[in-house]
């Protein structure tokens, strides 16, 4: 008697999980999507491969984008005359510091700065956690489609560009550092 109260509580449990699952009440994949302080954030209909293209450190060596295959990389496109760009500089170091697993890279695509000035910026903009990177052969907004600054893309560990978000963005938000945590395997 008792096996079979078990097997009709299962099936209840079933049916009723089934059920609010398909009503949207009960989703087991809440962490794929980005949360309201991502709201920016919004996924890629058709992923493509993000664009081999080149950086140069704050040493001035080049790097190219491919070499960070292999992990979840956020890729922010910012300028030193844009004030959304600096203002989101410092939750970006954070974004940076709370998930290591992720790849948080910010790229200066201001154009005349080298990579000791761009260096110098973010250390007095309260974000010298994020390596200095810069855009000094001017292919990024090209190569990205962008139309207005800052804008951030999410490639996953493939290369494939996944979500992008023009303009900013609550990266350092408790709720926006969980999303980063689950997605990269923190």
């Amino acid at each position: 008697m008792t096996k079979k109260i078990l097997i009709s509580l299962a099936a209840i449990v079933a049916l009723v999980s089934g059920v609010l699952y398909g009503k949207g009440l009960l989703n087991v994949h809440q962490g794929d999507h980005p949360p309201a302080t991502l709201a920016a954030l919004s996924p890629e209909k058709a992923p493509k491969s993000a664009p081999d293209i080149g950086f140069t450190d704050a040493k001035g060596v080049r790097h190219a984008l491919s070499e960070l295959k292999g992990r979840y990389v956020l890729l922010n496109m910012w300028a030193t005359w844009c004030a959304p760009c600096v203002s989101e500089l410092p939750a970006l170091a954070q974004l940076k510091r709370s998930v290591p697993s992720l790849r948080v890279v910010a790229v200066d695509l201001t154009g005349h700065e080298t990579p000791a000035q761009a260096d110098a910026f973010l250390k007095s903009h309260h974000a010298g956690a994020l390596d200095t990177l810069v855009d000094t052969e001017v292919t990024f907004m090209r190569s990205f489609g962008v139309a207005a600054l800052p804008t951030t893309v999410l490639i996953d560990p493939t290369g494939k560009v996944i979500a992008r978000a023009e303009g900013p963005a609550q990266w350092a938000a408790p709720e926006s550092i969980d999303y980063f945590k689950n997605l990269a395997g923190s």
